[in-house]
């Protein structure tokens, strides 16, 4: 059985690292080779960028084997013959289904060691080789602490525009001031060495004049505030974000930014994001040999293409229990293990049922 996957994992895993490889490639190339970076950087930029990659394409090469491996076998009414011989259809899948286990707890370390510093050793180079802009400081994903008083997270950056904005203002003794915006704008004021944030739709802790000590809530339609570049950290000393951090590291921010009554709802996200993917590969052999099985497609392109299709629809149902915790609505474990749930579930029902024919 091992055999028969072996092939088809390998040839997915080059194929769809190569596509999703080259288009990180592509845009890193278009980025620094107008600022005559030599080619070996752009190689070093790959090779770096790969382990982001791999954590996609293993469970996605794991899928198609599965469904390639099995389509073919009940093609071939292989798992029919060798059921009518007496041979369970649980002793036939045990080594796939340990296998699967295996690639996950292999997959454990590489988001959560390996991921974390090559990403941010790239992020780094980047940095060096030139890519500089004011909005370079806010980037997305990371809780942002290089400017005085104030820290700032923010989910989405495009160019100088910004989405689902969040600004913390620590102060001791007293409650911590948050400012929260759907949506921002960055103004470069290169002649006060500053930049001035444009903030719309959102709300804002204001002091209250009666009393210092308390807030009172105010909604806005626009809100300016000017962030001083002088204050800020030094470029060269680049913060980590979320995803560049290791487990251990992730809980150690939880820890210290919840004593601060700071949200650290996308640090808990990122934290389960590493395990949940790493143990999707064991989730895609569960329910990709029932459905191989049960299709009974041999094709190659089909099963390649249903393996994309099916990993989609994974890909789908995290983000969208992402979003739901996001916005407080199910806990953060329960949104990113979601698609993993849902999967594991269907799998063992589709198992159960091809068992028992």
């Amino acid at each position: 059985m091992l055999k028969e996957l072996g092939g088809p994992f390998l040839a997915s895993l080059l194929v769809t690292t190569f596509i999703l490889a080259a288009g990180n490639i592509i845009q890193t190339v278009d980025m620094v080779m107008n600022k005559g970076v030599e080619l070996l950087q752009v190689v070093k930029i790959f090779f770096l960028f790969l382990p982001y990659v791999l954590i996609f394409t293993i469970p996605i090469s794991v899928l198609a084997a599965v469904l390639l491996g099995f389509g073919r076998l009940s093609g071939d009414n292989e798992v029919t013959a060798l059921r009518t011989s007496g041979v369970s259809i649980y002793k036939v899948v045990l080594p796939v289904v340990i296998s699967g286990f295996i690639i996950s707890l292999i997959s454990v370390p590489l988001n959560d060691k390996i991921l974390p510093q090559s990403e941010f050793a790239a992020r780094k180079l980047l940095k060096r080789i030139g890519i500089k802009n004011p909005t370079a400081m806010l980037e997305p994903g990371v809780f942002v602490k290089g400017f005085k008083d104030y820290v700032i997270f923010i989910y989405n950056v495009k160019g100088n525009m910004l989405e689902d904005i969040r600004i913390y203002q620590p102060q001791e003794g007293k409650p911590t001031r948050t400012i929260v915006a759907k949506r921002g704008e960055v103004i470069p004021l290169p002649e006060e060495n500053s930049v001035k944030l444009k903030l719309s739709d959102g709300t804002a802790d204001e002091i209250s004049s009666e009393k210092p000590d308390e807030f009172y809530k105010l909604s806005f339609k626009n809100y300016y505030m000017t962030l001083n570049l002088d204050e800020a950290v030094d470029t060269a000393t680049i913060q980590k974000k979320a995803r560049e951090k290791s487990i251990k590291e992730i809980l150690l921010d939880i820890k210290n930014l919840s004593e601060e009554t700071i949200a650290v709802i996308p640090l808990s996200i990122e934290l389960h994001k590493k395990l949940a993917l790493a143990f999707s590969s064991l989730v895609f052999v569960l329910v990709g040999i029932p459905l191989a099985i049960t299709t009974h497609r041999r094709e190659r392109f089909v099963g390649f293409g249903l393996a994309i299709v099916l990993f989609l629809i994974y890909w789908g149902i995290m983000l969208t229990g992402i979003a739901f915790a996001i916005r407080g609505i199910i806990p953060p474990w329960l949104g990113v293990w979601s698609a993993d749930i849902l999967l594991f579930g269907t799998g063992v029902v589709m198992f159960y049922r091809i068992a028992g024919r």
